[in-house]
């Protein structure tokens, strides 16, 4: 049997170590040492202290952000944890030079520096810039929905809030009758004790309720009341590929050349819809903070997925000659190379209880329409435009319809509606203005425009799948839109700070 010389991973080894010769040339953290030490502007950060005559020496920043960002590229967020590691591994120790920041200075820093990580992100930017990363040719608008340090729980519109607090003073209510009648009993009931917690429980969640109702105002949206939250009003409940969260999306302008992110922001809002026009105007004044004078936008083409798509934002798009080519809900409909991709979904079941004017027999020659039961509609209107298109106009007659066997069927609300109508419709009207998602659609249904749109999948998909599944970022831990803004901005640094790691002459 052969034999092994004998080794224990347990023993310790006291050996002198030198720093600066862990920090290995073309390692990551080798270039953001270099960077933060060498190109980076950190006197932004020297007004954030007030201790020079008095207090304690303070940590330098530019030790809290090499620690900082590197434990974001190696997927820590805990500041607990980044403290930790600068106690037992040799590379966060090399990085803070063997100091030990509390895990609640780290903390701190992360989330008051948000004025701070905006001038920082724009100096990474140029450096990226000035190193030849960013083609200036093609941007591509994406966000990403992520969960934030908030709970569903505590969501809702303030109606749905008292509701919620009505419903919790019932169940106090009701505890306390309970022990009321179990107080004439002869002998004690053993689960008093823990319905009392309970009860102490439901009354503090109440006094919160209480509380937050009387200080904060109803969050209003477009259509009407917005849910709001209690732990971080400034969050927003949102779909997303996970189910429904309580979160943030997190926006990102992406150049095609490296996929460097030139602009990050991240929104508490349900809907992309209003974020477009903000990360074109976020874009415009990054590249003019690091001195670029023209508009990036005079020749870059911009594209973006069907969720930034509105008659807004296609009419900012062309006023502002915006070479832009933004997708809309059918676009995929409208590719010839999808025209099969229905039959491999599984076929929704049609509603059998309500007819669709698919199911009444239009005649265009002789201008007709016959009911599902079998009665003939009276031409009501041969020319009518509705939302720009011709349409002609169909009504049943109250002899037919008021005595009907299928009246429930026929008609959405038959106590509202005496008769039926129906609508079929042509073509668009000549004398309608063409609407500006129109303009957009006929212009990405080319062969160009479908072409330049296919570029967008490749330049900003990649970008999200490196900063949640490489960087690890699966959730915000901070709350409040500034903090989670920052957070945000952090990775997006760290990731451009990889393509210079990886692209950067002198890095690779």
């Amino acid at each position: 049997m052969a034999r092994y010389k004998d080794y224990s991973y347990e023993q310790t080894k006291l050996i002198p170590i030198s720093f600066h010769h862990q920090i290995l040339p073309g390692t990551f953290e080798y270039t953001l040492n270099y960077l933060i030490d060498n190109e980076v502007d950190l006197s932004l950060f020297e007004q954030r202290y007030r201790n020079d005559e008095t207090g304690a020496p303070a940590y330098d920043p530019a030790i809290l952000l090499k620690i900082v960002l590197y434990a974001y590229s190696r997927g820590i967020i805990s500041s607990r944890q980044i403290e930790q590691c600068c106690r037992q591994n040799i590379i966060f120790m090399a990085l803070s030079a063997d100091t030990h920041p509390h895990f609640t200075t780290i903390a701190d820093f992360i989330s008051s520096s948000g004025e701070q990580i905006i001038e920082l992100f724009r100096d990474v930017l140029l450096i990226c810039d000035e190193m030849g990363l960013i083609g200036r040719e093609m941007f591509a608008v994406d966000g990403c929905k992520l969960p934030s340090n908030a709970s569903k729980e505590w969501s809702g519109t303030k109606g749905e809030l008292r509701r919620k607090q009505e419903k919790m003073e019932r169940a106090v209510r009701y505890l306390v009758e309970k022990h009321r009648e179990m107080d004439v009993r002869p002998e004690a009931d053993p689960v008093v004790e823990r319905e009392q917690r309970q009860i102490e429980t439901l009354r503090e969640k109440v006094r919160k309720l209480k509380s937050w109702l009387k200080q904060n105002e109803e969050k209003q949206g477009k259509t009407g009341p917005r849910k709001s939250n209690l732990t971080d009003n400034e969050s927003a409940k949102m779909k997303s590929s996970h189910g429904v969260i309580q979160g943030y999306d997190g926006v990102a302008t992406v150049d095609r050349k490296h996929q460097v992110i030139v602009h990050a922001e991240a929104f508490g809002q349900p809907q992309e819809h209003d974020l477009l026009e903000p990360m074109i105007e976020g874009t415009r004044e990054n590249f003019k903070s690091i001195g670029v004078k023209k508009d990036v936008f005079e020749e870059a083409k911009l594209t973006a997925d069907a969720g930034f798509h509105t008659e807004r934002n296609m009419k900012m798009l062309f006023e502002e000659q915006i070479d832009g080519y933004v997708a809309d809900i059918l676009f995929r409909k409208r590719d010839p190379r999808f025209q099969t991709a229905a039959r491999h979904k599984p076929k929704k079941e049609q509603r059998a209880d309500h007819f669709t004017p698919q199911d009444f027999i239009y005649d265009s020659k002789t201008l007709t329409c016959i009911c599902p039961a079998g009665k003939r509609l009276y031409l009501k209107q041969r020319y009518v435009v509705i939302r720009g298109y011709e349409a002609i106009c169909f009504m049943g007659a109250k002899r037919d319809c008021v005595p009907c066997g299928l009246r429930s069927r026929c008609l959405k609300d038959p106590s509202q509606s005496t008769t039926r109508q129906v609508y079929f419709f042509k073509a668009r009207s000549a004398q309608a203005p063409e609407t500006f998602t129109a303009k957009m659609k006929r212009k990405i249904d080319s062969l160009t425009g479908r072409s330049i749109y296919s570029q967008r999948l490749g330049t900003v998909e990649p970008v999200f799948a490196n900063i949640c599944s490489t960087l690890g970022l699966r959730r915000f831990s901070l709350r409040g839109k500034t903090k989670v803004d920052t957070q945000w901005k952090l990775f997006c640094i760290v990731h451009n700070l990889l393509k210079i790691h990886r692209y950067a002459p002198g890095f690779t």
